[in-house]
């Protein structure tokens, strides 16, 4: 794990003057912040498996699948894994269809993820979108986790939208009206605002 991003504080100063619910949260929930593992496959990797099933059932697949690649999840790695070894850790066969071609375009480089960092977030998401298993709500992910990109705004993730209903004393989901004005509100610094809301609703960090 990397150190606080660089924005951080400045960001928590820039939100707390513009949101009286955000500056609670901020003051509730300091005393951790976003870090990254800087590891692109690994997150991938994770984001994958963790798609459509619980928390508890993702972790669980995770352990199995770090076991499986004796804690080495790097793509030379999992090219040497045979399919059927990975579906044993609890993988669907679309997800190890993948997890496998994942690890086979890092490998020939037909996908680069040094390209990413000179990308806007709008076309770096276009491009992770082009991986097998990987969508928007995923890319999104890649991008505040991984990258620390600070204005993400997912707005096709549960918690984010079920932690504006709690937090602003809205019907879920939430009006698409009001999710926008908040991300005018909380930009450039989106991704703190959705660190501190999923922080509300899970009071262990998450972490892709």
């Amino acid at each position: 794990m990397s150190s606080t991003p660089k924005y951080w504080n400045t960001a928590k100063k820039y939100l707390s003057s513009k949101d009286a619910i955000m500056k609670k949260l901020i003051k509730k929930y300091n005393d951790k912040s976003l870090t990254t593992r800087g590891d692109i496959f690994f997150s991938l990797c994770k984001s994958i498996i963790g798609q459509q099933i619980s928390v508890a059932a993702a972790n669980s697949v995770f352990l199995k699948f770090k076991r499986t690649c004796n804690g080495k999840i790097h793509p030379k790695v999992i090219n040497r894994i045979s399919s059927q070894k990975l579906k044993k850790c609890g993988l669907s066969r679309q997800k190890v269809k993948g997890i496998k071609e994942l690890s086979k375009k890092f490998l020939n480089k037909t996908f680069d993820p040094r390209l990413l960092k000179h990308m806007k977030d709008e076309d770096a998401i276009i491009y992770l979108s082009g991986l097998r298993q990987i969508g928007r709500w995923s890319a999104e992910m890649i991008l505040l986790f991984t990258l620390n990109r600070k204005n993400i705004w997912p707005i096709q993730d549960i918690g984010l939208l079920r932690a504006i209903s709690n937090n602003y004393k809205k019907k879920y989901l939430p009006p698409k009206s009001f999710v926008k004005k908040l991300n005018t509100k909380f930009s450039p610094y989106c991704s703190v605002a959705t660190w501190y809301l999923w922080r509300s609703i899970d009071d262990e960090p998450i972490q892709y």
